[in-house]
């Protein structure tokens, strides 16, 4: 990966992206190489029931609805555009995984992408990561979920449940007590 002129991040605001834009951030400014953000985004119900009832002021909202999670996707994984690396935040219609693949188009680029959440319903649903690693004609960094997110998953609100040995017991003429 000598030759990275361009480090392209898939976006979509989910804590994986967020963890995939960081690194592609270090990796820009590593590389001192481009970083193009990229999110995807197609109308409620698809491509098809909008082209059946089109509407230019609906497309607009969408599109700039598209826009506003990039730049908080910016504002929560980086506290903004970083100042020392170039960027070029892009918003594309499109299926997520066709848009990256045909973005990252060059020997060149170097594609980063957050895997997700790793379980039963991930695995029955469209993997953007997968289907990344599978057409894209560059190299591609898949970024693992982070303890964090694996916690999450498992259920971190039921953690006074599991620990509540951690809990006093209260007398029952204790103020305020249910």
């Amino acid at each position: 990966m000598i030759g990275v002129h361009r480090v392209i991040a898939g976006v979509d605001g989910s804590l994986g992206s967020l963890q995939a834009l960081r690194y592609a951030a270090e990796e820009a400014r590593e590389r001192d190489a481009l970083l193009v953000a990229i999110i995807a985004w197609l109308p409620p119900g698809g491509d098809l029931a909008e082209r059946r009832y089109p509407s230019v002021y609906l497309r607009q909202i969408w599109r700039n609805a598209a826009w506003d999670r990039l730049l908080s996707a910016f504002d929560a994984g980086l506290g903004g555009f970083p100042p020392e690396v170039p960027v070029e935040p892009r918003v594309v219609r499109g299926e997520p995984g066709p848009v990256l693949v045909n973005s990252a188009d060059d020997p060149g680029d170097l594609l980063v992408v957050g895997t997700g959440r790793r379980g039963v319903r991930r695995a029955l649903s469209r993997s953007v990561s997968r289907y990344c690693l599978a057409h894209a004609r560059c190299p591609v960094t898949a970024i693992p979920p982070s303890a964090l997110m694996e916690e999450t998953a498992r259920g971190i609100h039921l953690w006074p449940l599991r620990h509540r040995a951690l809990v006093p017991d209260l007398p029952d003429d204790w103020p305020g007590r249910p």
